[in-house]
Order: C-alpha cells, then structure tokens, then sequence
C-alpha cells in the first residue's frame, strides 16, 4: 500500500508540474521564440536574447548561425558604441576594420513578398502598412500594388526601432560579414541602406549599459554566443514573445496609439516578452 501511495503522489506531483509548465509554455497571446533563428549573447553587462527573421534576411540570418557555430564571436569587444545610436561588435581585430574568412554578403536591405507575407499590421500611412513579423517592426507597400508588378509581389524592409538588429558594412552595400549592431535608439536614416534582420526580444536593458566610446576604455564584450536551439535543456532558458497576431498584441497597439496620438509609431511598441531558466554567464563568473 505504501508504494502505491507513494506512486499515487509521484503521479499527481508530475501532472501538476505539467499542468504548470503547460500553463505558462501555452499562455494565451504569447508564442515560443523560434529557437533555431534565436541567439543568446552573454555579455559583461548581462544577457541579451535576439530572434532573427530568415523571412527578412535569410543569407544574414544563416551568417550569424554560422560564425556563432563556430564560436568566432565569443570574447569580441563592442568596439564602436553611440549613445542613443547604436552597440556595434563582431571584429575580431576589434577596431571596425576586420571580418571573418567567409565572403562578403549581398545587401538585403529590401525583400519581395507576396499576399501570405507574415506581418501583423499596426497602422497604415499613405501608400503604405506598417506592422510586425515576429517581434520585428517592418514597413511594406500595400497589397494593392501586388497584381500592378511584374513578379506579383511588392517590397518591405525592416525598421531601425530600439533593439533591431543590424549588419554592419563599409560604404560598398554588398560588404557586410561578419560585423553586427544592436540598436539603442531608432534611427530611420539606416533603413533600406543596412540589413535590419531581428530583434532583442530580452535585454535591450542590457544594450543601453554598454560603455559608450570608439572603442570605450576598457570596452564591454561578449563572452559567449550561442543558438537558443544548441543549448542543452537543462541550461536553456525558456523564452516566449507576445504573439503579434493576438488579440492582446492588438490590445497593445490600440492602447499605444491612443497615448502617442499623431506621434504614434511602430517603433513605440516594445513586444512583451517573458524568460525564464537558464543562467547568464556574467552572473556565474560573477560568484
């Protein structure tokens, strides 16, 4: 009797934890980041988690996968950071001058898309939409447009809001590699001239600590990269964004809009967004 009753308690400890899990993991309005486009970049100043849009960018996305694979961006400084502008890193000479041995990227500052595009619209300025892919705020051409182009669809681009992020590149447009910039501030300048191609979903916090200078005194840096995807279980943090074709996200908008009135903006809007597990690596050389 006793070892069934100890089974009975084992079975409803499990179902509650499940219960819970499935609560939180389920959570209406909110989605799972997609962990095979998501990095996780521990830095001296914390932890900042970034979700990348292959739908955007995907020749970028795959190049920050890949140079993070192979571990190159672990310990490089951020060598060039601007108050309300931007943090910029992945030089291993650590001065805005150096690459890795991976060819030069084309721009894909603009892309084509057609009809089952997925973006949530917020607004719809003159000729224009103006909306979200995942966590990131894009602009497009209306749909009208689509049936008046040659190859059935129209362009959209990515929006320099605080904590996009970016590839960095010289004045030649095809020669990003492997330098990248996370946004402190938006700055509309740098759209359809850089690749924009995800956003901070957890951290911007930590982008706004980094030590400003060209490069700082004693500049801060990453420790570690890695894809949210490539981090075992146990140590993986569980990272969900507020779903933007919900009906809370829409909530969040029309609220928005009313408190900005005229001056309202997608880059207003910050996507909610909960984390929990996994510990940074700043804390655990911390102790």
């Amino acid at each position: 009797m006793l070892v069934l009753k100890n089974k009975a308690l084992l079975a409803g400890a499990f179902a509650a934890l499940m219960t819970a899990t499935s609560a939180f993991a389920f959570e209406p309005g909110y989605r799972n980041v997609d962990a095979d486009n998501t990095l996780v970049i521990d830095t001296t100043k914390g932890r900042v988690i970034v979700e990348m849009y292959p739908v955007l960018a995907a020749s970028h996305v795959e190049r920050m996968k890949t140079l993070t694979r192979q571990h190159f961006y672990d310990g490089l400084i951020f060598h060039r950071v601007m108050e309300d502008f931007m943090d910029q890193t992945g030089d291993p000479k650590g001065d805005g001058t150096g690459g890795s041995t991976l060819p030069n990227l084309k721009g894909e500052f603009t892309m084509r898309h057609d009809a089952s595009f997925p973006m949530t619209v917020a607004s719809h300025p003159s000729g224009a939409l103006v909306g979200f892919v995942g966590a990131m705020p894009v602009q497009s051409q209306v749909n009208e447009l689509l049936p008046m182009s040659a190859d059935g669809k129209v362009m959209a681009w990515g929006l320099y809001c605080p904590g996009t992020l970016g590839m960095a590149r010289d004045s030649q447009p095809d020669s990003a590699n492997s330098q990248f910039f996370l946004m402190r501030g938006a700055n509309s300048s740098l759209e359809k001239n850089y690749t924009a191609f995800g956003m901070v979903v957890s951290g911007l916090d930590v982008v706004r600590k980094m030590k400003i200078g060209v490069p700082a005194v004693d500049p801060d840096k990453m420790l570690k990269v890695q894809v949210l995807a490539d981090i075992p279980a146990s140590e993986r943090p569980d990272v969900q964004v507020m779903d933007t074709s919900s009906a809370q996200f829409r909530a969040l908008i029309d609220k928005t809009r009313k408190d900005k009135g005229a001056d309202f903006s997608a880059c207003d809007i910050t996507v909610p967004s909960k984390v929990t597990g996994g510990v940074p690596l700043a804390a655990t050389l911390a102790k």
